[in-house]
């Protein structure tokens, strides 16, 4: 974690509740992404060496998060999340409750009833985290199965994931000119792809070359544990190619929940200058086509949207910021 970053973790035992203030070193929009997106989510929310997996995630009142901590072992604790109340980039609570692979309740352990509070100032966004249980016997417990150290380790998870997303981002691209590139996802063979690509084009890849899954840069040793079988992919690597275009490319292993099929593995990506520019070509390109991801402030830094338009075209519209 890095040492500037605010964290305050206070256990009231009189009102049964534990009291988590953390700070990240990203925008508010990008935080709460990182919160409420199970893809993300699935990325951090584990403390090495378990590993998160969402089975259902519906963000919306009255909606579940459903997911399964797994261990080194394959051992596997379900948990589900209940949502109560949210309000968009605000705060959302819930209820959390450790249960069995169909959702039943499993009452050895206690319930908690969760409410995360997020603001931001300068750029920078704290979570205020208020965890309430029945009785302070219920917080004892959850406190000698490790809570702490785990949250912690989570935590710096988060901050690594965002650190990592930024420096992949802007080791390649230094500045917000418009350029536009075309990304290509393989199931296992984009470096085999791109080193045939560069020997046609004669050319050089940009940045740091090739960044692999197990390459993602972080300041700690706690990065969220990677499945080995992905470990050697390629996380991404841009080729510039005739006439100045780029090609973008990674891997979309089956062991993150991709299906590539013909068709769906190929976009083109468009970088405009402005985040006005961004809606205006997203809206219009969408126009009577199929809408897969809405324009909206992404974890790893940018404002970013996709869509396959009317005629069957696969797009993306992805703005960086300064």
């Amino acid at each position: 974690m890095s040492s500037h970053l605010h964290f305050d973790f206070i256990v009231s035992r009189e009102k049964h509740r534990v009291n988590v203030i953390r700070e990240f070193d990203a925008e508010l929009e990008l935080v709460w992404e990182a919160w409420t997106n199970p893809d993300i989510l699935d990325q951090w929310w584990a403390p090495k060496p378990y590993k998160t997996k969402t089975k259902i995630m519906d963000f919306r009142e009255g909606g579940m998060w459903f997911y399964a901590m797994i261990g080194p072992n394959n051992e596997t604790q379900w948990i589900k999340a209940e949502y109560q109340k949210i309000e968009p980039q605000k705060s959302y609570s819930y209820t959390g409750h450790f249960c069995d692979d169909n959702g039943i309740v499993d009452e050895k352990y206690p319930g908690s009833f969760w409410t995360n509070l997020f603001s931001e100032k300068d750029g920078t966004t704290v979570v205020d985290i208020t965890i309430q249980y029945d009785s302070q016997e219920a917080l004892a417990r959850i406190i000698e199965l490790g809570f702490k150290e785990g949250f912690t380790m989570a935590m710096q998870n988060l901050d690594q994931y965002i650190e990592a997303k930024f420096k992949l981002r802007m080791q390649n691209k230094t500045n917000n000119k418009a350029r536009i590139c075309t990304y290509l996802n393989f199931d296992g063979r984009t470096e085999e792809a791109f080193l045939f690509y560069k020997k046609v084009f004669q050319s050089e890849f940009l940045g740091k070359g090739i960044e692999r899954f197990e390459d993602i840069p972080a300041s700690t040793e706690n990065w969220p544990p990677v499945a080995e079988e992905v470990k050697k992919m390629v996380l991404h690597v841009e080729l510039p190619i005739t006439g100045g275009h780029i090609l973008m490319g990674t891997d979309a292993p089956k062991e993150m929940g991709f299906k590539l099929t013909t068709g769906n593995n190929m976009h083109i990506c468009i970088e405009p200058e402005s985040r006005e520019e961004a809606d205006r070509l997203f809206k219009e390109l969408a126009e009577d086509g199929n809408v897969t991801m809405p324009m909206a402030d992404m974890f790893f830094g940018a404002y970013f949207g996709e869509f396959t338009d009317k005629y069957g075209i696969n797009w993306m519209i992805n703005y960086q910021p300064k």
